[in-house]
């Protein structure tokens, strides 16, 4: 499957899940989670990967109501949600690993729950060192080796990769190869899902 069509598959895949995404207590109290991680001394603009219908940026908004909100997603009816949601925030359809945003344009970049469904992950990193200041920066949650999720993942109808991103060690490993250090992290768990949530760093 060429990256072209996966983003396609992705994109429906979501389609077919905005109106009910929201239902998800799962993704509402890591979104609250993240936020609280997020260190936002210093921040005003806020770019949200993947952003889905908008929960991260609305559990920012929650902290912090000053701050400048920017989602970017593929899924059109997810950010038909989101803009319900955050009418005053800024919705971009597009590829995330080609952002249509400016350089050196965003204090914190987020992204949640999305490393392991992008087609090109190291474009897309490369994107974030682009659109980041100096001194930015970025919030992921991925899925964390210690539970696999092999039901859930197999029914995704998209390819996945969760291994890069699976482990503090891999992901710093990710990090170094992108331009990136990864400064520290948690682990955030349900009864059914363990998650890796990580601050990285512009390296010097």
């Amino acid at each position: 499957m060429s990256d072209t069509d996966r983003l396609g598959v992705v994109r429906d895949a979501f389609d077919r899940r905005a109106a009910t995404y929201d239902e998800s207590v799962m993704h509402r109290e890591l979104a609250a989670c993240v936020a609280d991680f997020a260190e936002l001394v210093g921040v005003r603009d806020v770019l949200d990967i993947a952003t889905g219908t908008g929960l991260v940026l609305r559990a920012l908004r929650a902290r912090a109501a000053d701050l400048r909100l920017t989602g970017v997603d593929i899924s059109p009816g997810m950010l038909d949600v989101a803009r319900q949601h955050l009418p005053r925030a800024t919705w971009v359809e597009a590829d995330v690993a080609a952002l249509p945003v400016p350089d050196c344009s965003a204090d914190l970049i987020t992204c949640v729950t999305a490393l392991h469904a992008i087609p090109d992950t190291r474009a897309a990193l490369t994107e974030w060192r682009r659109v980041l200041r100096a001194d930015g920066r970025a919030v992921t949650a991925t899925f964390a080796e210690e539970r696999p999720r092999v039901a859930r993942v197999h029914r995704n109808p998209y390819p996945s990769d969760h291994e890069p991103f699976g482990s503090a060690q891999r992901l710093t490993e990710v990090a170094a190869a992108t331009g990136f250090r990864v400064t520290r992290t948690m682990t955030w768990a349900d009864t059914d899902d363990a998650l890796l949530v990580a601050e990285w760093a512009p390296a010097q």
